[in-house]
């Protein structure tokens, strides 16, 4: 370890010798990078060692994180940041003639992730470290993440993410730590000489899964916890040559392919058989090799099976990770000999769930055909788990439409929300709102039946990566005013109300606010040609293209804000600028049209000189974490607009309000307790709520055709989609016009219009009175604390873990 300038220097000079081959003088960035990097790796390696040994020394209770996603970001910057040495490295460098943060940019961004789910899992990750708590993650190991996507003639096109092409300097391969995974086959019984049933699989698929280790390492202290990625390789030998001598060089590397495919891409299509399909084997696939893996290291030792619950905590992210609660079940039946009751108690005492979303689509059905033949072992400990749960349901209730409402396996389907709660000790939703919802309404059988399993757990986010990293500036101007002590304990920051009113520090608060919108406009600028108005209100709208989430209503009330500019370019306001970012799944036809509106209408208005760029629409390809970290700092408002009742918690909405935008949003997710953090005054709703919502859902009553004839504003954005207003196609965006109309405007975009516009009115009064602007901004940074990450992992840690600290040495 470096602990000074001259130290540094000579360390880093002599890594560029031994890992790039090169001399200070013919060393490029990207060696430079590769040469801090695996400095800053060999320094993080010695407490990883230390961090797992003081683990097996004590014997402590651990969590294991299963998550389909883990979307990481750069980790170069943070690790300088959470070891102190980032000071020391900016100033060798300088005077070694690099640019610190042009080093940083050479490191790719992570493609293990999409959006939320994804950033959340990696802020846990963070935080259980930061809060020196024995926990890891565990994922695949995607070779091209989601995709990367590009704007191209308006509409999106994916292509691969080739973040791996040059390898990945903070992944440890361990494959001596390798497990086999096996698909298909069939399954025989027999009953042996004690009377037990004994299973066994033949003629299966078999392959390996081997751990790559990435150190997730905490803030100011020694612990390094391991993120643990699966990845798929042949475990028999991956090139055939008889077949490639003999002409067929297809065969010859067949088995390597379909193997290889398994962690390809992040959400493979599901539009089709084929995509399901090795969705479903992605799941099973790190699944079992992290359950395996956490049995292995269980049993080195050497105490009971029995014990499991109290030494390891199994935590599955979202249903994705559903099947460890049959895995596990046929881990302790079938290779550690135990009995149903005893493996069922096991199980039901590790697992624990956590659900994000009450929308249909997201809460995983599997065809039994598909299931049964692709994992036949599992399907068999499905029924059983489903016969002895429904013969309970039947023994409490006497009733079969309870029974059928309850049911794992209905009408030809695997379901995997009922299969994980019925497989938990824990279920929680992600925001006090989201949670009440499924009590009440989405799980509410199994609330009734199970009440003790059920509690929130309101989501958060790392403020070290959200405001330290990402905004170092305000960073520094907090610690100035409120002393250093918020970065160890973020509710510290509310001390900052004090300051709410201080016109002396609102100036330096708009003053780094200004400094941010225009990193943001010089990056558009350069990246699009697009001249931002650095006086404008920055209003953006940054998450993943869904119906729900309502990018929809953002685009019509642009159109509705820009023929009110075509009437009168004189209309007093404020120039607004709105900037959207986010992927839409590539078999999701409605969220790529939205995307193809927001474009037009970029181009559109863009162009339009009358309307003196008092409006600017911008859309940012490929949205990323690194993006996300030039945009948030940039913001003056947040919009966080689901629909109520749908957005289960929303993160987002906590990193705008951390660097200080103040958000418009329905009372959805989390914005409700945003809302109660930050008062009324300080926030602005809009909006059916949820019980409308449910209400609307569960008795009818809606008619979208009803707004399109009463509200001339709806009626003309409508008739725009389909009248060639974009002076293209006139049917250009008929597909938008019908799925709002003919489908009865299932998300009530248009329902919510009116109020969302008036909204904006009241938004912009707010802004026009800067003083009462800046203390807007102010109480937003200073009640953000609350949803800082590490006391959501401190609430899972007590209240469903059961864990406690390790002070690693």
């Amino acid at each position: 370890m470096f602990t000074n300038k001259a130290e540094f220097k000579d360390a880093f000079i002599n890594k560029l010798q031994t890992m790039c081959g090169k001399g200070l003088d013919e060393a490029g960035i990207h060696d430079c990078y590769i040469g801090l990097a695996s400095l800053v790796r060999d320094c993080i390696s010695r407490n990883w060692i230390q961090t797992n040994k003081q683990y097996r020394d004590q014997g402590e209770k651990q969590v294991y994180y299963f998550s389909i996603e883990f979307l990481l970001g750069k980790l170069l910057d943070c690790h300088l940041i959470h070891t102190g040495l980032r000071q020391i490295c900016r100033e060798g460098l300088h005077e070694l003639g690099f640019d610190l943060e042009e080093v940083l940019a050479e490191e790719p961004d992570a493609g293990l992730g999409n959006g939320g789910l994804g950033r959340l899992a990696a802020c846990f990750l963070d935080s259980m470290a930061a809060l020196s708590l024995p926990g890891h993650g565990c994922g695949i190991r995607y070779r091209y993440g989601l995709f990367e996507q590009k704007i191209v003639n308006h509409h999106q096109v994916e292509l691969p993410d080739h973040w791996l092409r040059d390898g990945y300097i903070w992944e440890f391969r361990k494959a001596d730590k390798a497990v086999e995974v096996r698909f298909g086959g069939t399954v025989h019984c027999c009953k042996q000489g004690n009377g037990k049933l004994a299973f066994s699989q033949e003629d299966y698929e078999s392959i390996k899964a081997v751990p790559y280790d990435i150190p997730v390492i905490g803030y100011g202290n020694n612990t390094v916890n391991t993120l643990r990625l699966w990845n798929a390789e042949p475990l028999q030998v991956d090139f055939d040559l008889s077949s490639f001598n003999h002409g067929d060089y297809l065969k010859a590397v067949q088995y390597k392919q379909a193997v290889e495919r398994i962690c390809k891409i992040l959400y493979p299509d599901d539009s089709f058989y084929e995509g399901r399909l090795l969705r479903l084997k992605q799941q099973y696939f790190f699944v079992s090799a992290g359950l395996q893996s956490i049995l292995r290291r269980f049993k080195r030792r050497k105490i009971s099976i029995h014990a499991l619950p109290s030494k390891v905590a199994v935590h599955i992210n979202d249903t994705h990770p559903a099947l460890a609660v049959p895995e596990l079940m046929r881990l302790l039946l079938d290779e550690e000999g135990l009995g149903w009751e005893a493996a069922w108690q096991i199980t039901t005492e590790t697992i624990s769930y956590t659900n994000h979303t009450i929308m249909p689509e997201a809460l995983e059905k599997w065809p039994v055909e598909m299931f049964r033949t692709l994992l036949p072992r599992i399907y068999m400990i499905v029924e059983e788990i489903n016969r002895r749960f429904c013969e309970h349901v039947w023994n409490r209730y006497a009733d079969w439409d309870k029974v059928r409402e309850m049911s794992i396996i209905l009408d030809e389907q695997v379901h995997m929300a009922r299969l994980a709660v019925v497989g938990s000790y824990s279920v929680n939703g992600v925001a006090q709102i989201h949670s009440d919802i499924l009590r009440k309404h989405v799980m509410g059988s199994f609330y009734n039946f199970s009440p003790h399993k059920f509690n929130n757990k309101t989501n958060g986010i790392t403020h070290r990566r959200w405001l330290l990293k990402a905004n170092p500036e305000l960073a520094d101007l907090i610690s100035q005013a409120i002393s250093p002590g918020w970065i160890a304990n973020p509710q510290e920051l509310s001390n900052l109300m004090r300051y709410a009113a201080d016109s002396g520090f609102q100036d330096q608060v708009a003053e780094i606010k200004r400094t941010k919108k225009n990193s943001l406009a010089h990056f558009i600028t350069g990246k699009y040609g697009i001249k931002i108005n650095l006086d404008s209100i920055f209003d953006i709208q940054i998450k993943r293209i869904h119906s729900y989430k309502r990018q929809i209503l953002n685009a019509l009330h642009i159109m509705d804000f820009y023929h009110r500019l075509k009437q009168d370019p004189d209309l007093p306001i404020t120039p607004r600028t709105f900037i959207f970012a986010g992927k839409a799944a590539p078999g999701y036809f409605i969220a790529k049209q939205t995307i193809k509106l927001i474009n037009r209408l970029s181009e559109l208005i863009n162009g339009d000189k009358t309307i003196r760029d008092k409006l600017k629409v911008v859309f940012l390809e490929n949205y990323s974490v690194s993006l996300g970290e030039l945009l948030f700092p940039a913001a003056d408002v947040s919009e966080q607009i689901s629909t109520a009742s749908k957005e289960a918690s929303g993160t987002g909405n906590m990193k705008f309000m951390m660097n200080g935008a103040v958000t418009v949003g329905t009372l959805d997710g989390a914005n409700v307790e945003i809302r109660a953090a930050v008062g009324d005054d300080n926030i602005v709703i809009f909006g059916l709520r949820a019980e409308q919502v449910l209400d609307y859902y569960r008795y009818g009553g809606y008619n979208a055709w009803d707004i399109y004839n009463s509200d001339g504003r709806v009626k003309r954005v409508l008739e725009q989609l389909v009248d060639g207003f974009f002076s293209g196609e006139k049917e250009e965006f008929r597909l938008l016009y019908d799925y709002l109309l003919l489908n009865n405007d299932e998300f009530f975009v248009l329902k919510d219009f009116s109020d969302y516009a008036a909204a904006h009115v009241r938004l912009e009064s707010k802004y026009n009175d800067q003083r009462e602007w800046w203390k807007m901004s102010i109480a937003n940074i200073a009640h953000s604390g609350k949803f800082s990450s590490d006391r959501t992992i401190s609430e899972y840690a007590q209240g469903i873990w059961s864990i406690k600290p390790v002070i690693i040495p």
